[in-house]
C-alpha cells in the first residue's frame, strides 16, 4: 500500500490526535514523529521509513523502521540501540545526523537534531545556584 493511500485513511481517524484548540496546530503523538506535528512528512505511521527518538534513563534511544521490512513482522522491522549518556552529545549528535544523511530521511535532519540537542540539555544536571546576598539595610556586619 502507497504512504499517500495509507496517510489518506490516518489523517482524519487516528488514535494520535490531539486537537487541544478548535483552531490551530494540530498534533500528534504517534511513534516516529519528530516534531509532533500531524502531517504526512513527519508521520510515523505513513512512512516506510521512520526514525524514532527517545528519552530512556541510560541515554537517548533511537528507533529506525526498516522501509522493506513485512507488515506482518513488526518487532523485525524495528532496529533499537541506546547511545549513552557517558558518550556525550556530540556523539549522539554525530549518529543521528550519519543515520538521516544516509538516506533514511534527509528531509527530516534538521528534525531529528533537534530533537536530539533538546533531549541532551534535559538530561544535563543543573548547575546550583548561589545563594542570594543580602544588600543594603539588611546586612548585619
Amino acid at each position: 500500500m502507497s504512504t499517500d493511500l495509507q496517510w489518506l485513511l490516518l489523517r482524519k481517524y487516528n488514535s494520535f490526535v490531539v486537537k487541544k484548540a478548535s483552531e490551530g496546530p494540530i498534533f500528534s503523538t504517534e511513534p516516529g514523529n519528530l516534531r509532533n506535528l500531524h502531517s504526512h512528512k513527519y508521520s510515523g505511521l505513513a512512512n516506510a521509513k521512520t526514525i524514532d527518538i527517545k528519552d530512556s534513563p541510560s541515554g537517548i534511544q533511537i528507533t529506525i523502521k526498516k522501509s522493506k521490512a513485512s507488515p506482518q513482522q513488526v518487532r523485525t522491522a524495528r532496529t533499537t540501540f541506546t547511545i549513552r549518556n557517558r558518550s556525550g552529545g556530540r556523539r549522539a549528535l554525530g549518529v543521528v545526523a550519519c543515520l538521516a544523511k544516509k538516506g533514511y530521511r534527509p528531509d527530516l535532519r534538521a528534525a531529528a537534531l533537534g530533537r536530539t540537542s533538546a533531549l541532551i540539555a534535559a538530561q544535563k544536571e543543573k548547575k546550583p545556584s548561589p545563594p542570594k546576598k543580602t544588600r543594603g539595610k539588611k546586612v548585619t556586619a
